[in-house]
């Protein structure tokens, strides 16, 4: 194979995982919120914006893993 399809394999790899990880991270972070706001209902505002903190650094590490794959797909360091 050549170095142009392994980095292609690359990227796709980068970009499937990451997404596969920030859905799974989402979803237990969802559940753990909704759990939570179940038992104390006074601090689901404070509860709230946690989350909403959280779930917009794991949508940010996702999207730097895009942005790399993005970089290594059309300004390949590696191609000849």
């Amino acid at each position: 194979m050549s170095n142009v399809a392994l980095v292609a394999l690359a990227c796709g790899l980068i970009i499937g995982l990451g997404a596969l990880g920030a859905c799974i991270g989402i979803g237990i972070m969802g559940g753990k919120f909704i759990e939570a706001a179940a038992r104390q209902p006074e601090l689901i505002n404070t509860l709230q914006t946690n989350m909403f903190l959280l779930a917009g650094l794991i949508d940010a590490a996702f999207l730097i893993g895009v942005g790399l794959a993005m970089m290594f797909t059309f300004a390949n360091p590696f191609a000849g």
